[in-house]
């Protein structure tokens, strides 16, 4: 175990001079945290030095959230998710609809499973849904959401390197490091994925402002569960943004992960722009891997990330879909959790609704594959854009409910 000397002078205060006041907290780790958890975990750190009063204390200096449950703890490591099991085995469990510790992640980045098939979502809705809908008997690859409804498509997820420290805990060296790593893999890159980088320190009034027109810009956080968590440190230092030349391909430098990869483009056709985040990651991830740093990941948790909701795919594939009349529908949020989908607004998890236009994407992130869970999204958007046109026409969509996933 690391000598972590600050937190060895810690231990000579009592587990009840030590132990954090959550009884207003409403997060996942003030849940599972108890006196008994934390006099067994705050002895020990990871071979970096990270604490178990690290990982808690985002979730410590923030009691809840108006809108969502939060986790309220990070990893500071690949080790953190071992070391302090005891405590994020159980967040790990309750965020994640029970999954257990002997369970076993599925990964599948072959795009070309993104269809319907026997065992595929809609499979199962044209089986158990109250009536057969017609529509979703062809083949549906996610090439054919209705452009007149689906504004645009995405696909992100992050990735975390090997033989590095987190965001939340890495030094200022290990961060350039990372930089550095990551600017010789991208710009190895060719073909459709040919791009440049942009480090955010002595970025160009120019650039700054082409890259907020493209939505690309990503700024300092102000969230204090970010800068709680120890993520804005030193900032702008050792952060970027590359993009390739068509603009659908990008990834973000040291945010709240390593690295975080989008592949986006404006319309339905959420099949092309998964091929794209499918095959991009892939190679990225063989150029890492030739510098001797792969991306963590293990068979229980899949790929590691700084938050445990994130763990497993770190995926969010989503759409911006105009659904102005189910939006106001009496189930439509009924709906949405029947199909394992969330909704935020087009800015963000914190915003509102602006014409009845969503960002819809899938609700979970570990113990399903990303094939699953972007087939989850083309699925359940292309029945709720038939929901919608149904109500256009003042019919209802009560034989259209499906069962829950």
């Amino acid at each position: 175990m690391a000598k972590n000397c600050h937190n060895d002078y810690k231990m000579k205060f009592s587990v009840d001079e030590e132990f954090p006041d959550l009884s207003l907290h409403n997060n996942h780790m003030a849940k599972v945290l108890t006196k008994d958890i934390y006099a067994k975990l705050r002895g020990k750190s990871t071979p970096s030095g990270f604490t178990v009063d690290d990982v808690i204390q985002t979730g410590v200096d923030n009691p809840g959230h108006p809108f969502i449950m939060t986790v309220g703890c990070v990893a500071g490591d690949e080790e953190s998710y071992e070391v302090f099991k005891e405590l994020l085995d159980p967040v790990i469990s309750d965020r994640h609809g029970g999954y257990k510790p002997t369970d076993k992640h599925k990964t599948d980045l072959n795009f070309e499973n993104l269809k319907v098939s026997e065992d595929s979502p809609a499979a199962y809705w044209l089986t158990n849904a109250v009536v057969m809908c017609p529509w979703l008997l062809l083949p549906q690859g996610g090439d054919d959401l209705d452009p007149n409804y689906v504004l645009s498509s995405r696909v992100r997820t992050g990735r975390s390197i090997k033989g590095f420290t987190l965001p939340p805990h890495n030094s200022r060296g290990e961060r350039r490091a990372i930089e550095k790593l990551s600017i010789e893999a991208l710009s190895s890159l060719d073909g459709e994925f040919k791009g440049k980088y942009y480090p955010l320190e002595g970025m160009t009034d120019a650039e700054q402002e082409q890259l907020i027109a493209d939505h690309f810009l990503f700024d300092k956080p102000v969230s204090p569960l970010l800068t709680c968590a120890g993520m804005a440190r030193d900032w702008p230092d050792g952060r970027g943004i590359w993009h390739n030349d068509n603009k659908t391909f990008l990834v973000w430098v040291n945010e709240e992960d390593h690295l975080r990869v989008i592949s986006m483009q404006k319309g339905g056709n959420m099949k092309e722009v998964f091929r794209r985040f499918c095959v991009g990651l892939q190679k990225i991830e063989e150029i890492f891997k030739k510098h001797n740093h792969g991306f963590m990941w293990n068979e229980h948790l899949g790929y590691i990330l700084t938050c445990p909701s994130n763990l497993g795919t770190g995926l969010r594939g989503g759409v911006h879909v105009k659904l102005p009349k189910l939006s106001t529908h009496a189930k439509f949020e009924e709906i949405l959790t029947r199909l394992r989908l969330q909704k935020r607004g087009t800015g963000g998890v914190d915003t509102a609704s602006v014409g009845g236009v969503f960002d819809i994407s899938n609700a979970d992130r570990l113990g399903s594959s990303e094939v699953y869970q972007v087939q989850l999204v083309v699925d359940g958007v292309k029945l709720m854009v038939e929901m919608e046109k149904k109500l256009e026409k003042g019919e209802s969509i009560d034989d259209m409910i499906p069962a829950q996933k």
